[in-house]
């Protein structure tokens, strides 16, 4: 039984239904009277208030308004110019559609920059229900219902060869693809890179970074104006996978193409399904000016406000006074920003119209850093020692190769750019005079010593260290804190 039957049945069961028939027959909803726009807006006020009711299920669907707010504003903010032109058209996709919440402020958000703005909304959604939630919100807004296209994004792509101005999407986070792994190991291993997973796969137990490869596939090309993606993922694509991995050769892939414009990291509790630490990627493949070559990374886990009553997991949310503040810090200028130093720090007070601190002497902000796009990348390099006296090493070597000690084998870390034998010198050599560097391991893409691995530790380039308080302040309080419970304890004694 499907569940519109189910409520049908229940609403008859109880004498509902003809009361409730009655009350829509009632009310004039021709066109002519509710303009698709406005009905659209109904619609969507109708799924926020289902979502709201199954808190548990509500963010298998349903994606925070205010969050898609953000990741929209900052998909038009470098493309404002273009998009304010009278009758523009632009196309705006999104490969996980859902109820369709993404292309549906979308276009409200391109239509309030410009009223005359055509805005073409495609999508695909594997789960059956909100594939048919979209797609009547499609019709009712007027737009074409064919877009809106049913299945697996991964194995069964329903735009295949087609490309778009926009892209956006908020994929399940942490999700194995293991159903659909053999239909993408062939396009990986026979397609390569004219298919959409040329650079890599992920381990099988998350299959984020597999949707963002594909987005990233379905931006114009460059050389027809380009395109702009903005997607929500989890902590663990930024920085899982060691040098050689699937997820470290994505993330190379990326940077050393210069597609990663910005990363902007959420408050937690801001979702409906979980409360873990997330973040919108920003990509674009035909960067401007002060941007190339460069990332930005802004921090507004400090800029939320709270929620007067949780929604499942949702315990804060983003006002629209703090959405702006985000996107302005993200559309700044570059020009002279400092590699890996703050350049711009928006402080808002403790009003709760502005946001709510996380402690009463530390004021939401939005912080931002610049880095060039190889400040994330590294070289792993294998580093031997020599069998030690006396101790027999079970290893066939090859002929002319090096014997080493396989117990007292050792990886370092080396920053790209950064000379081999000059850090050994400086870091591994005055502990370990013997060490020398394997060069038989070599990445199989420049050829050279030991692997590059990439990867974006985002708390790290943002940790600010706050020393201990004082022996003697803490000494004082404990003082005091006695002192009160003896006066206590005489109060109940006597």
């Amino acid at each position: 039984m499907s569940l519109a039957s189910w409520i049908l049945g229940e609403l008859d069961d109880k004498n509902l239904l003809f009361q409730v028939v009655q009350k829509f027959a009632g009310i004039d909803l021709h066109p002519d009277t509710v303009p698709n726009e406005t009905m659209g807006l109904v619609f969507e006020e109708l799924i926020r208030k289902f979502a709201e009711a199954s808190n548990e299920t509500a963010g298998e669907h349903f994606t925070p308004r205010e969050v898609i707010s953000l990741i929209v504003h900052c998909l038009f903010a470098k493309d404002d110019e273009a998009l304010a032109k009278p009758g523009v058209i632009r196309s705006l996709y999104d490969p996980t559609a859902g109820t369709g919440g993404i292309l549906s402020v979308g276009e409200a958000v391109a239509k309030s920059i410009n009223p005359s703005a055509v805005i073409r909304l495609y999508g695909q959604e594997l789960n059956d229900e909100s594939y048919a939630i979209c797609k009547a919100d499609m019709l009712i807004k007027g737009q074409d219902p064919k877009n809106i296209k049913r299945g697996n994004t991964l194995s069964a792509d329903g735009f295949i060869g087609e490309t778009f101005d926009y892209g956006a999407a908020n994929p399940p986070f942490g999700v194995d693809w293991k159903k659909v792994q053999d239909v993408v190991k062939v396009e990986h291993e026979r397609r390569g890179y004219a298919g959409r997973f040329g650079p890599g796969l992920p381990r099988v137990s998350d299959g984020s970074l597999l949707f963002l490869m594909h987005l990233i596939a379905k931006m114009r090309p460059a050389a027809k104006g380009g395109g702009r993606i903005g997607i929500v993922l989890n902590g663990s694509p930024l920085f899982t996978g060691d040098a050689g991995s699937g997820e470290s050769e994505i993330r190379r892939w990326i940077l050393e193409n210069d597609l990663l414009d910005a990363i902007i990291a959420l408050p937690n509790d801001l979702f409906y399904n979980t409360g873990i630490a997330t973040y919108i990627w920003i990509l674009d493949n035909h960067k401007q000016g002060d941007r190339k070559g460069k990332v930005q990374l802004i921090d507004a886990t400090r800029m939320y406000a709270k929620m007067k009553k949780s929604l499942g997991n949702k315990r804060v949310y983003l006002t629209e006074e703090q959405i702006v503040e985000i996107v302005e810090t993200y559309a700044g200028n570059l020009d002279g920003a400092t590699f890996g130093l703050e350049y711009k720090e928006q402080v808002k007070g403790n009003g709760t119209g502005n946001g709510q601190a996380k402690t009463e002497d530390e004021p939401p902000r939005v912080v931002s850093k610049i880095f060039p796009t190889t400040f994330f990348g590294y070289r792993k390099v294998t580093v031997d020692r020599p069998p030690q006296p006396g101790k027999e090493v079970k290893v066939k070597f090859k002929k002319g190769q090096k014997p080493y000690d396989p117990d007292l084998r050792d990886t370092e870390s080396i920053p790209l750019g950064e000379d081999i034998a000059a850090y050994m010198a400086r870091e591994v050599l005055p502990h370990v005079p013997d060490a020398y560097v394997n060069e038989d391991i070599k990445d199989e893409k420049d050829g050279q010593v030991g692997k590059v691995g990439y990867e974006i530790n985002f708390n790290r380039y943002f940790y600010v260290y706050k020393p201990p308080r004082k022996p003697e302040v803490i000494a004082e309080e404990i003082r005091a804190m006695e002192a009160r419970f003896l006066e206590l304890m005489k109060g109940v004694v006597a």
